[in-house]
């Protein structure tokens, strides 16, 4: 096997089917916590290879608009991923595809790595992830020198994954730590329950409430009071605007300016990340900065904003600014703190009670 020592990798998100169970519908054009499906492929997948293409069939023009080459199979009569796959490797001029599906939203930021490791490791075929109960047959990495075989196999009139991937040897990449990054959704209703589920290590709350409320004064005067409860605390932030912690003439601050996409400084007190982001034009999720945080001795995430986010949240409301309720039109939300007596058939705490929001956040750890 003729590997290069520096192999190129086109990555392929596959949106070529009929989509049949999800009722018709276009799936990676599916708003999933406000953004198209295949948006989450997209911004996995576009930094960890040479290139991205999208295998689409149906709604060309719109698939065109996220900025990348879009192809569709050069076989007719929707023939499923390996015809995509085709497609893609007679398309390209790197040394291997990397394929995962439109619908799958939590794909792994090591998907490159531990699938060329494997393989190279191994001197297999072929490379295919598995998620600790079964394979993920659309996640491979498949060098373009099968091009001739693949078309033969089709030409047969094969069209099962399985069947073609059986004929080669195969490293089978373990992500069982990462079973999560092969949710893909279906049916209508699993984007609708994937949409009430955020991971986490440890407990999460967050505050919701419309801007002048006072969020960030609560955060300052109650994590002091988490703190004596030893209750360690992470807090995640959502900023509204442009921001930058560096300060123009520090060395950090040149040295991103000049180029540098991610900065690390650390000393024997702090340690600060700053990456830069590639793309402005979207809001950060939650789903992606979790995983950012180190929990290893951390008892509770706090987030302040994010009031979307389906997460367990308390509401801070004061009658005083005539804004609405968020709740009940939010189900996350579990308490309302507020200035004033409300309403509600959820719990309610005193606002300016440091104490007892203290200990319900603490009864809310105890419980789970």
């Amino acid at each position: 096997m003729n590997i290069s020592s520096n192999p190129s990798i086109t990555a392929v998100i596959l949106a070529g089917g009929k989509a049949r169970r999800m009722g018709g519908d276009d799936k990676g054009l599916l708003l999933y916590q406000q953004q198209p499906l295949i948006q989450y492929a997209i911004d996995v997948l576009r930094k960890q290879v040479d290139s991205l293409i999208i295998n689409a069939n149906r709604n060309i023009e719109q698939y065109q608009t996220f900025g990348y080459p879009v192809i569709s199979d050069s076989i007719d009569g929707f023939c499923g991923p390996l015809a995509g796959m085709l497609t893609a490797i007679q398309s390209v001029d790197t040394d291997y595809i990397l394929t995962a599906p439109c619908d799958s939203p939590n794909i792994s930021s090591q998907l490159r790595q531990r699938m060329m490791e494997t393989l190279l490791g191994e001197q297999a075929d072929i490379a295919v992830a598995h998620d600790g109960e079964r394979l993920q047959p659309v996640f491979c990495l498949i060098p373009c020198r099968l091009e001739e075989e693949l078309a033969d196999f089709l030409e047969q009139g094969g069209r099962k994954i399985d069947l073609w991937l059986s004929q080669y040897k195969l490293a089978i990449v373990d992500f069982s730590d990462q079973a999560d990054s092969f949710i893909n959704f279906n049916h209508p209703d699993d984007i609708i329950a994937h949409s009430m589920i955020i991971q986490a290590p440890v407990p999460i709350l967050g505050f919701a409430a419309f801007s002048g409320t006072g969020k960030t004064t609560l955060l300052r005067q109650l994590i002091p009071k988490l703190k004596e409860k030893n209750i360690t605390v992470a807090v995640i932030k959502h900023a509204h605007h442009r921001f930058d912690i560096d300060i123009p003439g520090k060395d950090s601050y040149e040295i991103r300016q000049a180029g540098a996409n991610q900065v690390l400084v650390s000393s024997n007190r702090l340690m600060a990340l700053m990456e830069v982001q590639t793309n402005d034009s979207h809001d950060p999720r939650l789903a992606d900065l979790i995983p950012r945080l180190n929990c290893t001795n951390i008892d509770l995430i706090l987030v302040e904003g994010f009031k979307h986010e389906t997460i367990p949240k308390i509401e801070l409301y004061r009658p005083s600014l005539a804004k609405p309720l968020l709740h009940p039109d939010d189900d996350s939300i579990i308490a309302i703190a507020s200035d004033e007596i409300v309403t509600t058939k959820i719990e309610q705490l005193n606002l300016n009670n440091i104490d007892e929001i203290a200990v319900y956040i603490q009864q809310f750890i105890i419980k789970g």
